[in-house]
């Protein structure tokens, strides 16, 4: 860890309990780290305290936290105080949150789940001249923006890496279903799947099959889409799919329900978190053995069996904190402490919001556990790719990195 001597980290990894991990700590030492602690600074957390983007906002917490932790709960030598403020889901809500966490004086501001979120406070933060590093929404049209920095992606970009995997995997002639909520996120990522599959002559055959965005999609939210799709002759070679949580559970369900039988591809957000625990039907077996024969290949920035120094430290302390193998949303988080840490130990002193946001373009590269990433010129990490295959790890079902798609950003 970049920000971290090998004192200290040894130190923190022998409280957590951890073991096998000493080899990988750096050598020499921070000086910087065992200065005297600068004066308090508040930073602004905005995620939603309900709705289905709960169970994402936990994850954004619970990843700053994580730094935080590890780190004598400091950012750039600062004493850090987390002001929560709830982000809903519409613009106002959004805005809300950004007017009060101003107000209290915040360094920075981190999180936001919701893409309509992160469009409808745009104009407030670049207004308010506070940074944000978004730790998850990042939707293709937010563009041009001084003051909004984002750990995560560029919506269409998961898209992209698995377009590029399907035109060199599938048949010319092969035919995709393609599924997702009606709504900005599923567009973004559909451009992106078109943007790489739709090369040298390529095209993807089928119109994409929108579905309402349901909070808590019934048992049978998604059937009659899904049986028009498989209708349709020739009957489709793969499926291609954007959902997340509870919405992934039931699409993945009911899409075997109906009798398809063949390999689902999709963003990573697809078996991200607890979706996997609640696919997998334990002895009755039917849903793992689909999943097991078929397959479910997805595309992400991250996976928490990722082998390299910075990944075993955070996901090691991660599950012995959490009891939870840390998800992309909790990494970004992580990362997003992670910048900051590194843009507010550069001004040093007395930091101001316009300081702290000048010193994040001169960061340079981040030691995530997601493998090394910089900021590109959008504000967005330029990063690889990782091709994640569900398999059987040990009697659970797991998402398990098969090879890196690509470079993207």
């Amino acid at each position: 860890m970049s920000q971290m001597n090998r004192r200290r980290a040894l130190q923190l990894l022998a409280a957590l309990g951890t073991t096998g991990l000493a080899a990988g700590c750096g050598s020499g030492t921070d000086t910087a780290d065992e200065a005297k602690p600068g004066s308090p600074i508040k930073i602004g957390l905005i995620v939603p305290g309900s709705g289905p983007n709960k169970v994402i906002g936990d994850e954004i917490i619970n990843g700053f936290q994580m730094f935080l932790t590890l780190n004598e709960g400091q950012l750039g030598g600062h004493p850090v105080t987390l002001v929560p403020a709830e982000e809903g889901d519409t613009a106002k809500t959004g805005q809300a949150a950004v007017d009060r966490l101003v107000k209290e004086g915040v360094l920075a501001l981190t999180g936001v789940v919701s893409s309509a979120v992160m469009l409808g406070i745009r104009d407030a933060v670049e207004q308010a001249r506070v940074p944000l590093v978004g730790s998850n929404a990042s939707p293709i049209s937010l563009q041009s923006v001084v003051y909004i920095w984002r750990t995560s992606y560029v919506l269409n970009e998961p898209g992209e890496a698995l377009g590029q995997y399907l035109r060199d995997k599938l048949d010319e002639s092969s035919r995709i279903a393609i599924f997702g909520t009606q709504g900005q996120s599923s567009r973004d990522v559909i451009d992106g799947l078109r943007r790489g599959y739709e090369q040298g002559g390529r095209r993807l055959t089928d119109d994409p099959v929108l579905t309402p965005d349901y909070p808590n999609p019934g048992k049978g939210a998604y059937t009659g889409s899904i049986r028009k799709a498989l209708d349709r002759r020739p009957a489709p070679d793969a499926v291609f799919c954007h959902y997340f949580g509870v919405q992934a559970v039931q699409f993945v369900k009911q899409l075997y329900a109906e009798g398809y039988r063949g390999p689902v591809y999709a963003p990573g957000f697809l078996t991200e978190g607890t979706v996997l625990g609640q696919l997998d039907d334990g002895e009755k077996g039917e849903e793992r053995g689909l999943i097991e024969k078929y397959g479910i290949e997805t595309a992400l920035n991250y996976s928490a069996d990722l082998n390299n120094t910075a990944n075993r430290v955070f996901a090691s302390a991660y599950r012995k904190t959490y009891n939870a193998s840390p998800t992309t949303y909790a990494m970004a988080s992580y990362d997003a402490a992670q910048v900051l840490n590194k843009a507010i130990r550069l001004v040093g002193g007395n930091p101001t919001p316009q300081q702290v946001n000048l010193a994040l373009g001169k960061i340079g590269q981040i030691d995530s556990p997601r493998g090394a990433w910089q900021f590109n010129q959008s504000r967005t990490p330029q990063q690889k790719w990782y091709l994640r295959r569900v398999q059987l790890d040990g009697q659970m079902l797991a998402n398990v990195v098969i090879n890196e798609l690509a470079t993207l950003g």
